[in-house]
């Protein structure tokens, strides 16, 4: 292993942390916009989203310059892996999270919709399990990383919850159709946070342990609820 692929490595883990970082806080950004009616941290996240979708591109483009100098093997290969992995999907978070601020937007065009506390909810488990994937990531903590999988099953309850909230206030409020609908759509965005976030961890597990867990918790879950 030469100097320079270990400086190579370290530069691609650096870059890859402040993608991160910067991802994390346009979704901290995106639901505070929504749910407060700030709408200039709506404008940041809008604005922000080219240079992560450049950040995502210059990460990609590293993977693949190191796979050609140095033809990693083994753990090596594994973390180069997971980075592309994770490096797509940390841009798939940053496109959520703009349509979250577009939705807070169009939003704040209309009467403010009531928030449920489920809604609020779905906003800091979604927050909490990015940040605590990150933190797996960074840490190499798998036991944290199974943590972030298994919380996955809340924010889909949540999800159910709002559709039911949803549906009951169309009902009962249809002059609120407009807003009810774009709320639902960002719970809808805040479930699939939370799905990228599962996927951050499962891909943690692979590159630390060579265990392909994707989709195994839910079969493990399902199976429980067909043996009770």
């Amino acid at each position: 292993m030469t100097q320079q692929f270990l400086r190579d490595l370290d530069l691609l883990r650096k870059k890859v942390v402040s993608l991160g970082s910067r991802v994390e806080m346009a979704v901290e950004k995106a639901i505070t916009a929504l749910l407060d009616d700030r709408q200039e941290l709506a404008e940041e996240v809008i604005r922000d989203d080219a240079d992560i979708d450049e950040q995502e591109m210059l990460i990609e483009s590293e993977c693949l310059k190191i796979l050609a100098l140095h033809q990693p093997v083994a753990q090596d290969l594994r973390f180069i892996v997971t980075v592309l992995k994770v490096n797509s999907d940390l841009e798939r978070i940053g496109d959520l999270a703009v349509n979250t601020s577009d939705r807070a937007s169009r939003v704040a065009c209309q009467d403010r919709p009531r928030f449920p506390p489920t809604f609020r909810e779905m906003g800091d488990r979604t927050k909490a399990m990015l940040r605590a994937a990150l933190d797996a990531l960074f840490e190499q903590d798998v036991a944290k990383a199974r943590e972030v999988i298994a919380a996955d099953d809340a924010v889909d309850r949540l999800l159910r919850e709002m559709y039911a909230l949803v549906k009951d206030r169309l009902r009962d409020e249809p002059e609120t159709m407009e807003a009810s609908v774009c709320m639902l759509l960002a719970a809808r965005d805040l479930e699939r946070i939370a799905d990228l976030a599962t996927n951050i961890a499962e891909d943690l597990i692979f590159m630390v342990e060579a265990e392909n867990v994707r989709h195994a918790y839910r079969r493990e879950q399902a199976g429980r609820g067909s043996g009770s």
